[in-house]
């Protein structure tokens, strides 16, 4: 499956990163390092806006209630346009104004989750979904993405650990290993802004690499 090489722009002009996205599989650990940078971020009076897909807004909410409801069953196509309205309303009302004020956002997933869950996880074509996507998201692309990689296996030994699995989180091992192989496409394909933390490192020493590249993309785009 191949990828789009246009139509998607960073959401900053420069390479400071503002719109900063996590992803991983289930249980990566992406809530536990946005905290750790919001903190940080936070603590050096930088306004910093933490928010998450599918949800971020009453809408979004909603939506994220049926999406991982694990009595229902949701067709693929569904999932997308579910996920994107979320998507679209979350851009609309949170991350596009955050941004314009030059708001550090830090977004629990975004359209890349779609892409490697639906696209290489469902099966659906990935320049098709992306294409949605783009729609959905004024064509904003994050200015820096970090994909927490862990292996399957400890995913899914941290969901049963933690209890309450959700629709996504109950599908099987096989599925979830494609959305770990499509992850890792996408970070060769965009790897400008993409960068893969080994996520069964300490937190401390997951949290410390993050912010070492956070830096060295802020140190990149000064005059």
């Amino acid at each position: 499956m191949g990828f789009p090489r246009d139509g998607l722009r960073a959401a900053t002009a420069k390479s400071v990163p503002v719109l900063v996205t996590f992803e991983g599989i289930e249980a990566a650990g992406k809530s536990t390092l946005i905290e750790a940078l919001a903190q940080d971020l936070g603590t050096r009076g930088e306004p910093v806006l933490v928010t998450r897909e599918p949800g971020g807004t009453p809408l979004g909410d909603a939506l994220r209630a049926i999406f991982l409801d694990p009595s229902r069953r949701v067709d693929p196509m569904a999932e997308v346009m579910l996920l994107n309205a979320s998507r679209a309303q979350l851009v609309a009302d949170v991350i596009a104004p955050a941004l314009r004020t030059r708001t550090t956002v830090l977004c629990d997933r975004f359209f890349d989750a779609t892409v490697a869950y639906q696209s290489f996880g469902r099966g659906l074509d990935v320049e098709s979904v992306l294409e949605v996507c783009l729609v959905a998201t004024q064509r904003i692309a994050p200015d820096l993405t970090f994909l927490i990689d862990i292996p399957v296996a400890l995913s899914r030994e941290r969901v049963r650990a933690r209890g309450g699995a959700d629709r996504l989180e109950r599908e099987n091992g096989q599925f979830h290993e494609q959305v770990r192989s499509g992850y890792l496409a996408l970070a060769e394909r965009f790897a400008k802004r993409y960068v893969v933390l080994d996520g069964t490192l300490p937190r401390e020493a997951l949290a410390a690499a993050a912010r070492e590249h956070i830096e060295q993309r802020r140190n990149a785009a000064l005059p």
